[in-house]
């Protein structure tokens, strides 16, 4: 990625297509006088846009909320009056500097409240997607911060998503799709998305999880299938894998 290790939430921003961004500096916002509906749909504006080149739609967002988009249509109306996106009619959905400032205290929220469910109270990477989209409407910024304290400063969510810093900066990732990775290619595991808990116990019940060093054995297109290698000790393990259950597998792949 173009940007540095560390990124200014109004400079480089949030998402892969974030160095053309606005440069104006908002430092936070008050999340409180911001709606639920707002707070959910700037923070699923950025993550869309967090691994993607290509802008945020509002067909991107009902996906991702499950929602219609005829509901998103009318709630993108009232995020422009409030100032925290532009919609560009029937195109792309980016946010405004407010907005994206407040998409990044949202994300910094959920992503450190599932951060301590996990290492502090137990749960399971596979429960604390939804758990945390409760608390995080909920939590105080002096929770938040206390939480982030508590934890040491973690740079990573259960799930390997980067947790953006109390300043708002975010930190970049080199990592790539697994499906990017060619037959023979090797790398380790940086992140799994956490939309599909059963996608997760699946591959935690296959050894497969962060930080795992993977090989790409075979790819078996015209099935839709990766054959993939966990490579541990000396020894493998060999797991099928349907494309879309890889295209939610990020790796840091080796040097070739």
């Amino acid at each position: 990625m173009a940007c540095s290790w560390l990124r200014s939430v109004a400079g480089c921003g949030g998402g892969r297509r974030a160095a053309s961004r606005s440069r104006r500096r908002i430092a936070t916002v008050d999340l409180d006088r911001l709606t639920r509906m707002a707070q959910d749909f700037v923070s699923a504006i950025w993550k869309s846009e967090e691994w993607s080149d290509a802008p945020a739609t509002a067909g991107d967002i009902a996906a991702r909320m499950g929602i219609a988009t005829s509901t998103v249509s009318g709630n993108l109306r009232k995020l422009v009056a409030d100032g925290l996106i532009e919609h560009e009619r029937y195109g792309a959905v980016t946010l405004t500097a407010e907005g994206r400032v407040a998409a990044v205290q949202m994300v910094r929220r959920h992503r450190l409240l599932e951060t301590y469910l996990v290492e502090r109270l137990g749960y399971g990477w596979d429960e604390v997607h939804e758990e945390a989209e409760h608390l995080e409407h909920a939590a105080s910024e002096t929770f938040i911060d206390r939480i982030d304290r508590d934890l040491g400063f973690p740079v990573r969510d259960p799930h390997g998503d980067l947790i953006p810093r109390r300043d708002g900066r975010v930190a970049s990732s080199d990592a790539v799709a697994l499906t990017e990775l060619a037959v023979g290619g090797t790398g380790v595991i940086a992140r799994i998305s956490d939309e599909d808990p059963a996608l997760l116990r699946y591959l935690a019940g296959h050894g497969l999880g962060l930080d795992s060093r993977v090989s790409v054995r075979d790819r078996v297109d015209v099935a839709g299938v990766i054959v993939l290698a966990r490579v541990d000790d000396g020894s493998e393990t060999v797991t099928e894998l349907g494309v879309l259950a890889a295209r939610a597998i990020f790796v840091l792949r080796d040097e070739d």
